[in-house]
């Protein structure tokens, strides 16, 4: 099993791992997957069981737009027809493929497909239409689904996991954004809504589309659709307990997920799906 995408994906291999280590525990073969240095893999002896997570942020290729734009409101380039290789090369044999994408979409991007410039997201360029983030995120998990459909030995289920919404309140994520609450949200409160909901149905319609053409050649497709389910859960998150106490940090974390917590229902769901 493969987890693709970001740092919210690998979130969810570790609550799995955290649920697996109740029968067995498994050896680090990470060494394997050196494409990316972010890259881990876990092999389960008893049951001859990999389970492994493919760091890949946008899915397709990206640079940085600029050379010494190292933080996280540097505009990034993404290549948004030419899939990142760094998972793509690996990923054949695997039996179950879980994509996930999303967050790092907010952050200014300029879009490029076969080699030209299209649109961009927050790139405050006058001169390049604003496509907005979820026209990316349409687009790149497009390129990964037909990344997988085209690979000639791919056999395995494919499975969109949706949206995970984050929850800053009183600021965004770099102006003092936090997520103080302690209880969920009722479905009265909170809906899905602005841009969390605008990923959300881009992420779906690309889902749907692609499923058909996968059907056609014998693949499967699932859904893993949690957004709605935790949007509803402001009180999943680690906040500002989420590192160390020795680090001198003003950001919280409102993105990540804490363990145990709201996320091991996704691996619920997901095991529940893969019993059917």
């Amino acid at each position: 099993m493969a987890f693709v995408g970001d740092s919210v994906g690998r979130n969810q291999m570790q609550s799995l791992m955290c649920l697996l280590s109740v029968v067995a525990y498994p050896n680090d073969i990470s060494g394997r997957y050196t494409l990316h240095p972010y890259s881990t893999a876990w092999f389960y002896d008893d049951y001859n069981f990999t389970l492994a997570t493919f760091w890949s942020t946008f899915l397709v290729r990206d640079s940085d737009a600029d050379p010494n734009g190292q933080s996280y409101n540097s505009i990034m380039n993404l290549y948004l027809d030419e899939v990142d290789r760094s998972w793509a090369v690996q990923i054949e044999n695997y039996d179950y493929v879980i994509i996930s994408a999303g967050q790092w979409f907010n952050r200014p991007q300029i879009f490029y497909e076969s080699g030209q410039i299209v649109g961009c997201h927050n790139c405050n360029n006058k001169n390049i239409t604003d496509l907005k983030n979820y026209y990316g995120l349409k687009k790149a998990l497009q390129t990964a689904f037909k990344t997988l459909r085209d690979l000639k030995g791919y056999k395995g289920v494919t499975i969109l996991r949706t949206y995970s919404p984050q929850h800053f309140e009183n600021g965004p994520w770099n102006n003092g954004g936090s997520c103080g609450r302690t209880r969920p949200f009722t479905p009265e409160e909170k809906r899905l809504d602005g841009y969390i909901l605008e990923a959300y149905l881009s992420q779906k319609e690309a889902f749907g589309a692609e499923e058909k053409e996968a059907r056609k050649k014998g693949l499967k497709f699932w859904l893993l659709d949690i957004s709605e389910l935790m949007i509803l859960r402001p009180d999943g998150h680690p906040n500002k307990y989420g590192r160390s106490r020795d680090k001198n940090m003003t950001v919280n974390d409102c993105v990540h997920w804490c363990m145990p917590g709201p996320i091991d229902t996704w691996n619920e769901f997901l095991l529940y799906l893969m019993k059917m």
